[in-house]
């Protein structure tokens, strides 16, 4: 797999994007707002094409029957799908906003990207590169061929490989899941047989906040061999997500390890 070295606003933006239209009021955009957790504002849009973007901010000293066209900012900043992603994240940082609209060359709204989606940019950035170790470790080691791919992957039909995790950690995958920054699984796809390889503490926060599917990177081996990881799994029981156990971080060896040092 090759790893790109500039990954791009198309990468990362969210394509689903709700938005107002220029006669929506006040009172029912704020109403939106109020309802919804996720949003602190919207762009504002002529059919496809986007004529500004209203805040939360920018409805607090209008009257609820004001239109959007007369509260909304139309000298807005916006990303092009084709913008490195470095230089997106540095509009967002020195402008202050927290998203932009992306759009494309006829100004069609195609997307938007946030603060949330940049920082995931970066969480993920070596993930390709892990993958494409593990996949040329594989290919050495059974003397098989692989290819890579990244795709939903539904946890049900996942093997875990690793019997445990741990507590605190577990609470920081919930909290990226939350927000949507949790980087990718890695699974080895064996004639079939989904093998989770990274992202156990992923898998069971997604699995505590009703998840069914995550995002994975997929290798796929071209033939089907016997994996020690496989074995291990069996040999521990483990058949889904539900068989890893959660233990405190008091038993994690780093921790065990500077107890002992402090003796």
């Amino acid at each position: 797999m090759e790893e790109s070295s500039r990954p791009t606003v198309g990468d990362y933006m969210t394509r689903e994007v709700a938005t107002v239209e220029l006669d929506d009021t006040v009172g029912e955009v704020a109403r939106r707002i109020a309802d919804n957790d996720h949003f602190s504002g919207f762009p504002v849009t002529d059919g496809r094409r986007v004529e500004g973007f209203v805040s939360a901010r920018d409805l607090l000293l209008a009257e609820d029957h004001e239109p959007m066209f007369r509260v909304m900012t139309d000298d807005i900043l916006v990303a092009h799908p084709d913008m490195a992603v470095q230089d997106a994240a540095r509009v967002i940082l020195r402008s202050g906003i927290q998203k932009l609209p992306v759009v494309d060359d006829a100004g069609h709204l195609v997307g938007i990207i946030s603060n949330a989606d940049v920082i995931r940019s970066q969480i993920e950035r070596a993930t390709p590169g892990k993958v494409d170790k593990l996949g040329r470790t594989l290919e050495n080691i059974h003397g098989i061929t692989t290819h890579e791919g990244r795709r939903e992957v539904n946890l049900d039909d996942l093997t875990p490989t690793q019997t445990t995790v741990y507590a605190d950690e577990l609470e920081g995958r919930v909290y990226e899941l939350e927000r949507g920054l949790a980087e990718p699984l890695v699974v080895i796809d064996n004639g079939g047989d989904l093998l989770l390889a990274d992202g156990h503490h992923r898998v069971k926060a997604a699995a505590r906040l009703g998840i069914d599917e995550m995002d994975a990177y997929v290798i796929v081996l071209d033939e089907t061999v016997e994996l020690g990881m496989a074995e291990t799994a069996a040999d521990s029981d483990l058949e889904s997500i539900e068989d890893i156990e959660v233990v405190d971080y008091a038993h994690h060896p780093l921790v065990q390890t500077t107890e002992r040092l402090q003796d």
